[in-house]
């Protein structure tokens, strides 16, 4: 039987620098990372793919700001149901060109995800994912005002609006999900982590102003669909100890247990590879076999454990025996 890959990519990897930034650039960004993809389906993999929406979701809102003289805004959660669907449509375009090109018989669909977070997650109490353009103080404070936004300054950058950022408790289209892949069919969900809702008094569904992590979703989803791996693609080969510095160590295997460790010890970005890291245990701690991390050229190699960095299942050493005198 085949196995299953949850493989997230993130919104950053479709946007190869900032002379790169547009459409047409994105693209053949995306078909770069799917023929490296369909590599690992012409292997044999079942496949979902799933991706970070960061910058396209800035691009949206910044489109918005610049035409509100004319136009209406478009919410938070309806940009990411945009960028699901362009992001989605560019991974069935340039996957359906791979297979063609390979003579293979497989089918993509794309989904428009949504993912229930709780009400009463935390993060409500205290945004902090900043989204949107750069604000002068008196404009942010405006906004604030007018809109209800929650504003802080960013680094001596400017002012950013900021919302929260719940943790993922369940994916509504899980089920189409499922479907989909028992015929066989390649799947793009959970694009940017999810377009955040939460069920109301009468159990229906509301969009909220939120961001789903994307890694931390995917894990969720792989988790959900008893995926034999979750396989992270990012900017890196491996995974490092002391990144960036003299004495920088690539990881080739870790336990569930010893990544803690690591991220006890501050090994890991808060706003880069700790959540990559997190949502890798998470899936672990769930039951899953192996998560994966790497860049997208050596994604069939990393399967084969050639390169990557894979994180498995650690036992914690039982406590030894109290002695008796």
């Amino acid at each position: 039987m085949a196995k299953t890959a949850v493989i997230a990519i993130g919104g950053n990897s479709l946007i190869k620098d900032k002379d790169h930034k547009t459409v047409p650039d994105q693209y053949a960004a995306t078909a770069e990372t799917c023929k490296h993809i369909a590599d690992m389906i012409q292997e044999g993999w079942n496949v979902v793919i799933t991706s970070g929406n960061g910058p396209q979701v800035g691009f949206i809102l910044r489109r918005s700001e610049l035409a509100e003289h004319e136009l209406h805004p478009v919410p938070l959660d309806y940009c990411g149901a945009d960028t699901q669907g362009a992001i989605g449509y560019m991974i069935e375009r340039a996957l359906y060109n791979e297979f063609h090109k390979r003579g293979m018989n497989k089918h993509v669909a794309s989904l428009v995800t949504q993912v229930r977070v709780a009400k009463d997650d935390p993060a409500f109490g205290n945004p902090n994912k900043p989204i949107g353009s750069f604000m002068d103080e008196k404009d942010a404070k405006k906004k604030a005002d007018e809109e209800g936004w929650n504003v802080k300054e960013d680094a001596g950058r400017g002012w950013r609006r900021v919302v929260p950022s719940p943790i993922p408790k369940e994916i509504i289209e899980l089920p189409a999900i499922k479907a989909l892949l028992n015929d066989d069919i390649i799947v793009y969900a959970v694009g940017g982590g999810g377009i955040p809702v939460i069920a109301n008094e009468s159990g229906g569904l509301e969009g909220i102003a939120a961001v789903i992590d994307k890694d931390r979703a995917s894990s969720l989803l792989a988790t959900d669909l008893d995926a034999d791996v979750l396989l992270i693609s990012t900017a890196v080969e491996q995974v490092y100890l002391n990144f960036g510095e003299a004495d920088q160590k690539a990881i080739d295997k870790m336990d569930h247990i010893q990544a803690q460790h690591y991220i006890e010890e501050g090994h890991f970005s808060p706003g880069s590879m700790l959540p990559k890291i997190e949502s890798c245990i998470q899936f672990i701690k769930n039951g899953g076999e192996m998560a994966i991390i790497t860049d997208p050229p050596n994604i069939t190699r990393a399967l084969r454990g050639e390169t990557g960095t894979r994180i498995v299942a650690g036992f914690a050493v039982p406590p030894p025996p109290e002695r008796r005198h």
